[in-house]
């Protein structure tokens, strides 16, 4: 055994293994702290059925809202319309509205943006909008690409309203298919809810996405809306929350009922071009909710960097090496696992260790590629 284990032999070496326990205790805390309590959490709601407002903004549209407006339509839900904005579509995205309208003509409203050469605008003029011609007080909101993973979904999120919540802030999840770049996008969402939902459940709630967020008119109102960052094309939804959301005033749904679904990027550029749009947003956070995602990305990064060096500097370390990415990689699993149970995810847990450091690299590429863009 003596021989097996390779005993250090100079201070760099102790160092490099104490850089690599520190990482390993690191990113288990991160694990534990940011991941951990939506895990745990047992979802709590009531039948309330108070009218809701679901408002769509829908820019040439036309192939997803025949694939998923009616399971909007069709929710098991007794007082509730929806709202189509339609946002300057140049195909047959009104056509396709007005269809849906002469079969449901009492729960379905479109509200047409004619495209202007004078004036431009983006998705928080087509939304504001639809909240301006909202007749009821709660709104939930869900993209044109979305669907509701059954039809209880408005029964459950307006569950979660009473005299004190606000906001629900919910889940949106991917539509799994067997490709690499969809296991990438589908990880780096449940990641991130993970984060988001965890941290709203510990009272310092910080984001929401909009493919599944729900909120009231009198917040809306009474926070002037997107006026604080209409200059920032994208933020409708997590800018929204990070300013208005408190511990008291902010519920969580996690409910697979309650989940909306999606179909991802087919072409991993189209899904790094998303994700830096998402980046512009992270500046206009508070501050302490700035330093905690970056403290969480530190950690994550910093293991795979300690590892990633002390392969290619410290090899004679192999076993230490081994021992440390194995421990990570199954407790990683052993969590992912039971995430993946609750957010009704399928097969991740399996290759995390891959998926992880891969994001990380995006990312890195992300942020750097910015920098290069500003000088």
């Amino acid at each position: 055994m003596k021989n097996f284990w390779y005993i250090p032999g100079n201070h760099i070496e102790w160092i490099v293994l104490i850089m690599l326990t520190l990482s390993l205790l690191f990113i288990i805390f991160t694990y534990l702290k940011f991941y951990l309590p939506a895990i745990l959490y047992k979802d709590k709601w009531s039948e309330k059925n108070i009218p809701v407002s679901v408002i769509i903004c829908a820019k040439n549209e036309e192939e997803n809202l025949n694939d998923n407006l009616l399971y909007v339509l069709q929710q098991d839900y007794p007082d509730y319309e929806v709202i189509i904005v339609n946002d300057c579509s140049a195909d047959n995205t009104e056509a396709v509205i007005d269809k849906y309208i002469q079969q449901y003509p009492n729960r379905l409203k479109k509200i047409n943006i004619p495209e202007s050469d004078n004036y431009k605008h983006g998705k928080k003029m087509a939304l504001f909008i639809g909240i301006k011609h909202a007749k009821n007080e709660h709104f939930i909101f869900t993209d044109a690409d979305c669907k509701p993973a059954s039809d209880q979904w408005l029964k459950i999120m307006a569950g979660h309203f009473d005299d004190h919540k606000e906001i629900v802030l919910a889940y949106g999840k991917y539509q799994q298919h067997p490709s690499f770049l969809n296991k990438l996008i589908r990880y780096d969402t449940i990641t991130i809810a993970l984060q988001y939902l965890s941290s709203a459940i510990k009272g310092n709630p910080y984001m929401g996405v909009g493919r599944n967020l729900a909120y009231t008119k009198s917040l809306f109102f009474k926070n002037k809306g997107f006026a604080n960052h209409y200059h920032i094309n994208s933020g409708d939804d997590d800018l929204f929350v990070n300013e208005t959301a408190t511990s008291s005033n902010t519920a969580v749904c996690i409910n697979p009922d309650a989940f909306t679904i999606s179909d991802s990027s087919l072409i991993f550029k189209h899904w790094l071009l998303q994700k830096a749009r998402h980046f512009n947003t992270a500046p206009l956070y508070k501050n302490k909710h700035k330093w905690m995602l970056g403290w969480i990305f530190f950690f994550i990064g910093f293991f795979h960097l300690v590892v990633f060096l002390s392969i290619i500097f410290f090899s004679m370390l192999w076993q230490y090496i081994l021992l440390t990415v194995l421990f990570k990689s199954i407790f990683q699993s052993i969590i992912m696992y039971h995430a993946c149970k609750k957010l009704d995810e399928k097969g991740l847990h399996f290759t995390a260790f891959i998926l992880e450091p891969c994001i990380i690299i995006s990312y890195f590429y992300i942020v750097l590629h910015k920098k290069i863009k500003k000088l």
